[in-house]
């Protein structure tokens, strides 16, 4: 087995691209829409609308959670923080999703006890007041729109503004329900079904982050595909102890022995493979230790063996 512990890492980056403007913009306009939602809220007896000021607010912490992980994502990398701190941004799309379970449980409960104890709405209020968040969320949404794809976190955000900008719509409607048939009820039915559309988009915000907290091979990575991508390559015989995980929620990580019986003569080999992956698997970081099976055993080739 060879002592030399080959790496490479390809020069183009997937490092998030800086939204700070983007959340400075989006904080400041959701905190104004919290503040009228909650003072009108009040005003017009409105559970809908009070409920969708409680998921704005929740959606302001995220903004400022999401905010701070960019931020740290671009840190440089310490003696004891070698990576870098780019994994905040893998915990911020977490806490972000439970800040957001919290959220809808609170609205859940108080939407329930609506129906004991209706309350009568003042419904152009609610609409007015509404339709002005389906304006400031959809223009935040915008903001972060470009970045949803490829990066877990901006997603997050994303998805919080525009699940924001839809709610807020079923509050105008439930407004304009509530100035025609004088129907209560309808206020806290609504408030319901903001927490439903809340749940189904958190989920799929919370099963990512933890997947990538547990460093599973992100979405859209295929071991398999890699695993022969390698055995193909020249005088490649074997391959093991194969890793692929995030290193943040736009970059990915892998690790991989390969058994080279004939060896390799110089750097170019383990240049090119990691150029290869990084085209091919968007692997970002790649570290490739090289052996020529001259029956010197590696304790990590038995499978299962980390």
């Amino acid at each position: 087995m060879s002592g030399s512990h080959e790496h490479a890492a390809h020069g183009h980056s997937h490092a998030p691209t800086s939204f700070g403007r983007a959340f400075a913009i989006g904080t400041a306009l959701n905190l104004g829409v919290v503040a009228v939602e909650a003072a009108y809220g009040f005003i017009a007896g409105s559970m809908a609308l009070l409920a969708d000021a409680g998921h704005n607010l929740s959606d302001v912490l995220g903004l400022v959670i999401a905010w701070g992980a960019a931020t740290l994502a671009r840190r440089a990398p310490t003696a004891r923080y070698t990576y870098g701190l780019r994994s905040s941004s893998i915990l911020a799309a977490f806490l972000n999703a439970l800040l957001l379970l919290v959220a809808i449980a609170i609205i859940a409960v108080e939407a329930i006890g609506r129906f004991s104890d209706p309350a009568p709405v003042a419904g152009n209020t609610v609409m007015i007041v509404a339709a002005i968040g389906i304006v400031v969320n959809g223009v935040t949404a915008w903001l972060f729109a470009s970045g949803r794809k490829g990066d877990l976190n901006i997603r997050g955000a994303f998805l919080h503004m525009a699940a924001d900008a839809a709610v807020s719509a079923g509050v105008v409607i439930a407004g304009f329900v509530i100035t025609r048939t004088g129907w209560s009820w309808i206020d806290p039915v609504t408030s319901l079904v903001i927490v439903a559309v809340i749940a189904i988009g958190t989920w799929g915000l919370l099963r990512d982050s933890v997947n990538m907290s547990l460093q599973a091979a992100p979405p859209g990575i295929d071991t398999a595909g890699i695993t022969t991508f390698l055995l193909a390559r020249p005088g490649v015989a074997a391959i093991h102890d194969l890793h692929v995980w995030p290193l943040s929620t736009t970059e990915t990580a892998l690790t991989v022995h390969l058994v080279v019986p004939q060896g390799v003569k110089g750097d170019g080999y383990v240049a090119d493979l990691a150029g290869a992956l990084h085209e091919q698997f968007g692997i970002d970081h790649a570290t490739v230790q090289i052996e020529t099976g001259d029956g010197t055993p590696c304790r990590l080739e038995p499978a299962g063996v980390i």
